[in-house]
């Protein structure tokens, strides 16, 4: 198939008779140069945003030494499985859901998808969920019932609201460093987010030695974003809480992956940082850290967090995770990327430029559902 394409383009180029067609050869090489970037448009992604990335760090002062950190005591947690769970289950990769209590059927759905998952190319995966405090007594109630069912909730003592999702997210990065020391890898995933398990294992162990303990903090870069002065917005960032005109490159909040050192690193020069008022949307409060303990964003085109991206199996198959996906979506897309036969590499390659095309055009047309 990929001999047909290109000899198609080898056609094109040709001649007419015994002169050389101009027209016909300008628009062989404007097919063959787009045919081309629909195949590897995740590489070209990934090309322009590391070109755009800020990769000088500056040294940080006042960051406290590790054996300072404050432990993470199990009492800090209204709830939480068994401290000794991933003692037990030793995961590799070790995925923290972060979800509002209200959120059951989400929930459910990535149980019964992706987070069903205890073995992906041999390697032993965990899903937990992290909660605050609701603020409804019978929703309350009801999480203590669905932790004693389920065994995978980890709940934080702050009032889960919007406001408060850096407060989550310093939760979560706390609970993985003290009680799953064993994970590799750690992912932080919203609920409404297909993930994929295995295109994550899948590029990490193409990119890097599976094993290596260096510094990853993998996601969709957002490059040179400027803080929001709007007092009427969710975002809000006054000046006196963040006097800079833009912030540290960083991971979209909807999902993103950190190796152990990094999770070490980051939690560390969270605990540091003092908290302002309000706080920095949380996906920018780990890049913040990140910058602050000299970690790199790494930009990966397999993660969404822009644009809504449109199904096609193919593309679902590569992508790693997938922003915006409502519970019986969830439950119908994994069922069918997941179905047989498997997707061949050119269809894969052509899905995924759809997708993307479709994706960027959609955003371009303001058909996009949001960030």
């Amino acid at each position: 198939m990929i001999g047909r394409g290109f000899w198609v383009c080898k056609a094109r180029l040709g001649k007419r008779g015994n002169r050389p067609g101009v027209v016909p050869l300008l628009g062989g090489v404007i097919a063959c140069a787009a045919l081309l970037a629909l195949l590897f448009v995740d590489f070209i992604e990934l090309w322009v945003t590391s070109m755009s990335m800020n990769t000088v760090v500056e040294p940080h002062a006042g960051i406290i030494p590790p054996q300072s950190v404050p432990p993470t005591r199990p009492e800090e947690f209204l709830l939480m499985p068994s401290p000794l769970v991933c003692q037990r289950a030793k995961p590799y990769l070790v995925t923290m859901v972060t979800s509002a209590p209200a959120n059951q059927r989400a929930r459910q759905a990535i149980r019964d998808t992706w987070g069903g998952e205890v073995e992906v190319k041999g390697l032993r995966v965990m899903t937990l969920f992290m909660v605050g405090v609701a603020s409804d007594p019978g929703l309350a109630k009801l999480l203590i019932e669905e932790a004693r069912e389920k065994g995978d909730l980890v709940q934080g003592r702050f009032l889960d609201s919007y406001s408060n999702l850096t407060l989550k997210t310093l939760s979560m990065l706390g609970w993985a460093r003290r009680f799953c020391p064993q994970a590799h890898f750690m992912a932080k995933v919203d609920d409404d987010v297909l993930f994929n398990p295995s295109a994550l294992l899948h590029f990490l162990n193409k990119s890097r030695n599976p094993y290596e303990q260096g510094d990853l903090y993998l996601g969709r870069v957002h490059l040179h974003v400027a803080p929001d002065r709007d007092p009427e917005s969710k975002h809000y960032l006054p000046s006196g809480a963040y006097p800079h005109s833009v912030f540290p490159d960083y991971c979209s909040g909807t999902a993103y992956v950190l190796s152990r050192s990094a999770l070490l690193k980051i939690s560390l020069a969270a605990s540091a940082s003092p908290l302002s008022t309000p706080l920095p949307p949380e996906d920018v409060f780990v890049g913040l850290c990140a910058r602050a303990a000299g970690v790199l964003p790494s930009h990966c085109p397999l993660f969404s967090g822009g644009p809504a991206v449109p199904y096609g199996r193919c593309c679902y198959q590569a992508m790693v995770s997938i922003h915006h996906i409502p519970p019986r979506e969830m439950l119908q897309y994994w069922a069918d990327v997941n179905s047989s036969p498997p997707c061949s590499w050119l269809s894969i390659r052509a899905s995924l430029g759809m997708c993307k095309v479709r994706a960027m055009l959609g955003s371009d047309l303001g058909l996009e559902q949001g960030l």
